[in-house]
């Protein structure tokens, strides 16, 4: 058991219980020599019936204003919305000419009302506005750098896609962030995901456009990515440059790959690599969500898949065991 005692007490809750069980035929003056205190502490503990040390708080406000005048004070603080130099004049001039500038303060802190900002009405912060909805096949897709392991001569790139409606998320590791790697990523993207691509959106990455790096600073539609976009019938959008809260679906999510990145250890750029597809694999089918209604991705593409066949080119199963996401090129 700890004991907490004053910090310039001079003697335990075991010798206080000592000296009020010492006879009545020991002086204090004889304790006092016994225990090498004074004759004053040996009669106080001497009257206790408790051995624990007292709060040293005063009991008694040393105060000049009266509870009534407290009370009006307060009044006037809340309906006027003076200021303490302002209501100091005020209480100064017609409840109590005595009272402080330190001691008014007090008893504004004492009663809740130290602050005027607090007695302002609470405004309401605006809510951030949510992503509109949309049927399954809106696909946000980035790219994460990844640490570069011990076993590894460089670093290399996560290529993330997750669909706004689902939530249901495909990943793929690549050793660059070329425009053939890009493209290589979304035609295994529209091999895995079960219902039809309509809309990409990514930011203006080289690997994704050629907007911010021609003489119109407008995408051309001859990038490799977008080819295969205009092939696979998908409309290809671009966030706004230097706005990636445009695309904050899937930077949310590569939040939770940094987290597994920053709370596991890797042997390897295997290791690292069949790390990824098990989160990715228990994101899609154990992590119940609460934008999907506290159902897992796979759960709410099961009912989209119900509801809207039409969205779908083939039927959506679980997958037992380790799903392989993660394929490295």
């Amino acid at each position: 058991m700890i004991v907490q005692l004053h910090r310039r007490a001079r003697t335990t809750p075991a010798v206080r219980a000592e000296i009020q069980a010492a006879p009545a035929s020991i002086t204090d003056a004889e304790l006092a020599r016994r225990y090498n205190v004074s004759s004053p502490t040996i009669a106080k503990w001497r009257r206790r019936e408790s051995v624990q040390d007292r709060s040293h708080t005063a009991h008694r406000l040393q105060t000049t204003l009266t509870p009534a005048q407290e009370a009006i004070a307060v009044e006037l603080r809340k309906l006027l919305k003076l200021g303490l130099d302002d209501l100091l004049v005020v209480v100064r001039e017609f409840l109590t000419p005595t009272v402080s500038r330190s001691g008014l303060d007090r008893c504004l802190r004492r009663h809740g009302v130290g602050s005027l900002r607090a007695l302002e009405p609470a405004v309401p912060s605006p809510r951030s506005k949510p992503f509109k909805d949309y049927a399954p096949g809106f696909i946000h897709v980035d790219v994460k750098y990844l640490p570069q392991m011990a076993d590894e001569t460089r670093r290399r790139y996560l290529f993330v896609a997750i669909d706004r409606a689902t939530r249901w998320v495909f990943v793929q590791v690549k050793p660059n962030k070329t425009a053939a790697a890009a493209r290589a990523f979304l035609a295994a993207l529209s091999k895995a995901v079960p219902f039809k691509l309509q809309t990409l959106l990514t930011d203006n990455g080289s690997e994704f456009t050629d907007r911010l790096f021609n003489k119109q600073k407008q995408a051309s539609g001859e990038h490799e990515f977008d080819r295969l976009c205009t092939a696979l019938g998908i409309e290809h959008r671009l966030t706004k440059p230097r706005h990636p809260q445009t695309n904050g679906m899937v930077e949310r999510f590569n939040g939770r790959i940094a987290d597994v990145l920053a709370t596991h250890r890797f042997e390897s750029g295997e290791d690292l690599a069949q790390t990824l597809a098990r989160y990715v694999w228990l994101y899609n089918q154990h992590l119940p969500q609460l934008a999907l209604q506290h159902r897992t991705p796979i759960q709410a593409m099961k009912d989209w898949a119900r509801d809207r066949p039409d969205l779908f080119h083939k039927r959506v199963i679980n997958r037992p065991g380790l799903d392989i996401y993660v394929i490295i090129r």
